[in-house]
């Protein structure tokens, strides 16, 4: 082989040709609505990529048959496409331009598609031979990633004696479509006899490396084993996945011929194009939001909210009911702390980790759930589904090659993400041994089978665990009912203990609260009708723009919906609690925990300071009952709460007030079963006066002042910060139910959570389907409800009741058309419609006499 012999010499026929040059056109042309692929290919030059992105859909406008080609025939388009690509490619190439990467003569250009695949879109379960040679989508879950290999594809080689180069090209059934492949054996000799010596550095070589993809686990037919098909990635695509996450795959489905097979299957791979991460739910695949500069601007305003903190708060989880403490703590927890990485090598965590210990059926694992689909990058294990090695990292054995490798635990595939830990208290203590180290180092130091090394594994932990019993004794100690040890309870920052207590109140607003939940039917579904898991199936593979434009136009706050957010609680029953969307709040977390990083002022420091030291005193002087030990880790959990309050508030100091946040939340997870002594005044001191949290703001800075000396007072504020709760045991019932503060409790979070009041007798308790005030006040109608109620009468007055001599209609024919298409729960009451009714007359809108409605 002589040296002038070139990668693409080969004999090009007219079809060939005819498809270069029409793909040429389809590369040049100049669309309004399409894509300019000239400036892609100007812009892949800049950042010296060697793949353009071609979207199906363009090409199927352009010429559907050379569309219907590529799909079906690819062996026959895919070479013509790729050579008009780099025919292209070398027409608008300068090298003398600085802007552009400088490029190997003999650089291959490939293409990767996206779009609409229409039956072409198949699963590792329903692929079979009819798509052999044709063009597929592919989606599934990596479970096997082998190493990544280099593969010969032309090597050179020297004649020393004739001082002459000779050059030599590769071929397998992976690499090219040419149906002849070539001896993978390096030449000796030239024609001539004469020795050849291989120069490796001439030589070219491609990354080469095999994954093996399995259907989703969702997807797959129940009671049958998932189906998996083996991928091969060149060049540019390794290392793009790896094993755990989901993705979507465009190749070529190939069937590969065996030499030495003497059976008449054959062995079947996709050859990949393209590679596309699916940002699901408990992948390694972190999802970032795509930040507009409204969006900037929204964020920016609303963190000059007073109220900001509660504001995202109650938008987590709304559907569940309570938790206000355990709320806020999941969103800190999310923005997280600020991680210190020091001089001498000290590494300082940010990273908060919460632990909730509870009674069966308190919503914890609703919470895990919720935290799972919100953040950016979160991964779900429970306590006996993983081992310790499954959560850091174990090492295995290369089925291909027989060496010893790592593979990357959960934690260390959540790095920089959260990790959700369900059923803590089930796991073993070998395995728990395992994440003492990730919980506070944040790393995982491996030696074994000779593999010393040391993996990164920066995660928060979220956790859920049961009490020893069953179900939490109060009146054992804390330590008593959680059965873990120290060392690992003080590496949790927050320990909330989550009790389910007999109490008339709090039973009647849950059961209202979850009746209401299973009334929700989702808009576009039909009474009883299923709700599907994937509903926003799309069928544009790889194609984010529809995505990003639903995104793009996803407003700020979420309508208040009485079914679904009766847990958010509302200072005033007749204000409505405001809420944002999830997509929002996920661009607010990612914002604030990308931008911001707050610094701890003077002033910050010493509240800190003070407090720590106070809350060891309380311990040893008071003899408190505490969920968790108060060690030099509680010190850097107060600066963790406090930084993560500063980026709530898109602030670069930390000060006191944030402090002073990270303090309550503290006392409440510490000390939150001591208030169960002071119940009776808890209960008198319930209707306290607005100026509550103004009081507690200046006992904090007296203490503050007085170098927290005076224990009394802390106590008391203490107790006053959880009169909220409804967590307390309720030890005996009233003996008058009328003249009960409880009755009074009652209402008022009835009015707050927007749904009926309880009345006295039981034979006068209406039945759900009845209980339609979701948004009345105490007396007559709100006004929200009274603009709805004028805009139907005046629709009811232009109707056919009303076009008669007299202009009137009977109140029970008006009453039935304003209450004709509205939701059950929208149905207006007697007492609503007649306050309604009052309220217009004396507007002199209408008149009402003798059983009718008159016009006026």
């Amino acid at each position: 082989m002589d040296d002038t012999t070139q990668i693409n010499e080969q004999p090009i026929d007219a079809v060939f040709g005819d498809r270069v040059r029409r793909f040429q056109e389809f590369l040049d042309k100049i669309d309004v609505e399409g894509t300019q692929y000239r400036t892609e290919i100007k812009d892949m030059l800049m950042k010296g990529r060697y793949r353009l992105c071609v979207s199906l859909d363009e090409i199927r406008e352009f010429d559907k048959e050379f569309w219907r080609g590529l799909l079906n025939t690819p062996a026959d388009y895919l070479p013509a496409c790729e050579r008009a690509l780099r025919d292209t490619v070398l027409t608008i190439y300068d090298p003398t331009d600085s802007r552009y990467e400088v490029m190997d003569e003999n650089q291959q250009f490939y293409l990767s598609f996206k779009g609409s695949f229409g039956d072409h879109q198949v699963s590792p379960r329903s692929i079979n031979s009819h798509h052999l040679s044709q063009m597929v989508s592919i989606e599934g879950i990596v479970t096997r990633a082998s190493l990544v290999r280099p593969k010969i594809i032309r090597s050179v080689h020297y004649a020393e004696k004739t001082s002459r180069f000779y050059a030599r090209e590769y071929r397998d059934q992976t690499t090219s479509f040419d149906p002849i492949s070539t001896a993978a054996i390096y030449p000796t000799e030239d024609l001539d006899g004469n020795k050849l010596t291989t120069e490796y550095g001439y030589s070219t070589y491609r990354d080469h490396q095999k994954i093996s993809v399995q259907e989703m686990p969702e997807t797959a037919p129940a009671g049958q084993l998932p189906r998996s098909v083996d991928v091969i990635l060149d060049d540019d695509l390794v290392d793009l996945t790896k094993p755990g996450d989901r993705i979507q795959i465009v190749g070529v489905y190939r069937a590969l011929g065996g030499a030495g097979n003497a059976s008449a299957s054959f062995r079947t791979v996709i050859l990949a194009n393209s590679v596309y991460p699916l940002h699901a739910r408990s992948t390694g695949v972190a999802s970032q939001e795509k930040l507009t500069d409204q969006d900037i601007r929204n964020i920016n305003r609303l963190s000059k909210d007073k109220k900001i903190f509660e504001i995202l708060s109650n938008s987590l989880a709304p559907s569940i009911y309570g938790f206000e403490y355990i709320k806020k703590a999941v969103l800190l927890m999310l923005l997280g702390g600020v991680e210190k990485n020091l001089d001498n090598g000290t590494h300082l965590r940010g990273d908060i980790n919460i632990l909730m210990v509870g009674d069966p059926s308190t919503a914890k694992s609703q919470i895990l759930r919720f935290v799972l689909n919100t953040a950016s990058l979160a991964i779900a294990t429970t306590g006996r589904g993983s081992s310790g090695v499954g959560l850091t990292a174990a090492v295995t054995t290369d089925k291909e090659t027989g060496e010893r490798r790592l593979e990357a635990g959960a934690m260390v595939l959540a790095d920089r993400g959260i990790v959700c830990i369900d059923e803590f208290d089930k796991m073993s203590d070998v395995d728990r041994v395992a994440i003492h180290e990730v919980m506070e180092q944040q790393t995982v130091t491996i030696a074994k089978a000779g593999i010393h090394t040391s993996l990164n594994a920066r995660c928060s932990v979220i956790a859920a665990a049961n009490p020893v019993f069953g179900q939490y004794d109060v009146h054992k100690d804390p330590h008593k009912n959680i059965a873990l040890p120290d060392s690992l309870l003080s590496r949790f920052d927050l320990l909330f203990v989550v009790t389910d207590d007999v109490q008339a109140t709090k039973d009647r607003i849950i059961s209202e609260h979850v009746l209401r939940m299973h009334r929700f039917i989702p808009p576009g579904l039909l009474e009883g009708e299923p709700i599907r898991e994937r509903s926003n199936l799309s069928l544009a593979v790889g194609d984010d723009s529809t995505n990003e434009q639903e995104e793009l136009e996803q407003p700020i706050f979420e309508k208040f919906n009485s079914l679904l957010h009766s847990g958010v609680r509302s200072t005033k029953s007749n204000k409505t609690p405001t809420i944002l969307s999830i997509p929002f709040m996920k661009k607010y977390v990612q914002y604030a925990k990308q931008r911001i990083k707050p610094v701890l002022s003077s002033k910050a420091s010493e509240y800190i300071v003070n407090t720590y030291s106070a809350l060891r005193n309380d311990l040893i002087d008071n003899n408190q009952r505490h969920t968790a030990p108060i060690t030099a880790r509680t010190l850097e959990t107060l600066i963790r709460l406090a930084s993560a309050h500063a980026k709530v508030r898109l602030s670069k100091t930390v000060e006191v007030k944030d402090a002073k946040i990270a303090e309550e939340l503290l006392r409440f997870a510490l000390f939150k079963e001591v208030t169960k002594k002071s119940k009776s005044k808890k209960q008198k001191t319930h209707h306290a006066s607005d100026s509550e949290e103004e009081e507690e703001e200046e006992e904090a800075a007296e203490e503050e002042e007085s170098d927290n000396e005076d224990l009394p007072p802390r106590n008391t504020r203490t107790r006053s910060r959880f009169r909220g709760q409804e967590q307390a045991a309720q030890d005996s019932p009233p003996a008058d139910p009328a003249s009960s503060p409880n009755e009074a409790e009652m209402e008022e979070h009835l009015d707050n959570l927007h749904i009926t009041q309880p009345e006295q007798d039981a034979q006068d308790v209406k039945p759900l389907a009845e209980t339609n005030e979701s948004n009345r006040s105490a007396s007559g109608i709100s006004g929200e409800r009274y603009s709805t109620f004028v805009r139907l009468m005046a629709r009811a007055m232009q109707s056919s009741i009303f076009e008669n001599e007299s202009g009137a209609a009977p109140i029970e024919q008006v009453i039935d058309s304003i209450n004709q298409d509205l939701e059950q729960e929208d149905v207006f009451a007697e007492d609503e419609i007649t306050a309604a009714f009052d309220r217009m007359e004396a507007e002199n809108k209408i008149m009402v006499g003798e059983g009718k409605v008159w016009k006026i």
